[in-house]
């Protein structure tokens, strides 16, 4: 059993039902497992209270109780959200630790371990992240609280198959090596709000941050990405995989500045740069085709491939014409999305917008 956050009959009407993070797993596998190694049984199913005051209960999908150790397992439920975790067993191993020393975190199979500065983690500790930590201390707490133990332990958290699901996340790109990061601030999974890419912005320029580097790349994909590094050779740790998430980049760069960064993508998903919006996504944002043609007419273009342009389905549809009449529009859309990226910048980093074809040739540039 595994209560939904927002209770019952979510998912009726369409609506997409919200998940568990992998942090409250294992702060309820933390829990299972303690109260275990205190009284002999397991609860099952467990409850945890959450930050916010939820308070799922999740059924065990493994129990493992001897030689002076106790193990409980989750099925992570992520809900309606594409999380490569979803469905992977979250496990928590807890042992009796050295009096007064508190809890020790050990890192398992599937569970990385940081290995460069910047991370809100030292280096060489195991990828459980401070909000998890902080749910897995409180439901070690409550059970020492109620069943009288010290709540010195040793927990280790571990994911089944981990490591390999990590190969589909930046974790190696931001140094945490040989499996997964233990993430969730609140617990709860917001089907598609995409916290966790974003969370990988902010660790990605945090990394490049402590490492010293003064130029970041932002892109959009992995076109403009490669195109990007080698139009200025930049190191890996300089690539920031913004995706559709240009405001969650630039906004995080306002606080935690660099001297210069790169906004890096295609014409469409920059032309919507241009007109202001900061998420690209399709489903926040489209282009503004009369736009577009209103700048070509306003590079010289004649009335005739104005009027085709404003009558265009796509982006590509307009830099077609744009290319036919010798019209620099991707200069012009590269210049618009810089002015959006230093408004929101606010002065704090300089900027510059270059604009890749599909086949990653450099076809419009802005800035320094």
């Amino acid at each position: 059993m595994v209560r939904n956050p927002s209770g019952a009959g979510l998912g009726a009407g369409g609506e997409l039902r919200r998940g568990w993070t992998t942090g409250a797993c294992a702060a309820g596998a933390a829990k299972a497992a303690y109260q275990a190694l205190l009284t002999g049984s397991f609860p099952d199913p467990v409850s945890i209270v959450l930050p916010r005051g939820h308070a799922p209960a999740f059924a065990l999908a493994r129990e493992s109780l001897g030689d002076g150790q106790a193990t409980a397992g989750i099925i992570k439920d992520a809900g309606d959200d594409p999380d490569v975790t979803h469905g992977a067993l979250v496990l928590a191993c807890v042992r009796r630790g050295a009096r007064g020393r508190g809890i020790v975190y050990r890192a398992g199979e599937g569970v990385g371990t940081v290995t460069r500065p910047g991370l809100p983690l030292a280096v060489g500790e195991p990828a459980i992240n401070p909000g998890p930590r902080a749910q897995i201390a409180r439901a070690i707490a409550d059970v020492a609280r109620e069943y009288g133990g010290c709540g010195d332990v040793e927990v280790t958290i571990s994911v089944a198959g981990g490591e390999a699901l990590a190969a589909k996340t930046l974790n190696a790109r931001l140094g945490i090596i040989g499996g997964l990061s233990v993430l969730g601030t609140t617990g709860i999974v917001i089907p598609y709000s995409c916290a966790s890419w974003i969370h990988s912005i902010h660790r990605g320029i945090d990394v490049a941050r402590a490492a010293g580097l003064n130029h970041v790349a932002g892109a959009t994909g992995a076109t403009s990405e490669q195109a990007v590094k080698r139009l200025y050779g930049l190191d890996d740790l300089a690539l920031i995989d913004m995706g559709d998430f240009a405001g969650g980049m630039l906004k995080y760069l306002r606080r935690h500045p660099v001297a210069r960064v790169t906004v890096a993508g295609g014409f469409g998903k920059l032309a919507k740069l241009a007109g202001g919006s900061l998420d690209l996504h399709s489903g926040a944002s489209q282009v503004d085709v009369p736009a577009l043609a209103d700048a070509l007419a306003s590079l010289g273009a004649q009335q005739a491939t104005v009027a085709a342009a404003r009558a265009a389905g796509s982006a590509g549809e307009v830099l077609t014409l744009a290319g036919a009449f010798g019209r620099p529009l991707a200069d012009l859309v590269a210049r618009r999305a810089r002015e959006t990226a230093l408004a929101t910048l606010a002065g704090s980093t300089d900027v510059d917008v270059v604009i890749f074809d599909r086949q990653g040739q450099l076809i419009g540039r802005a800035g320094p």
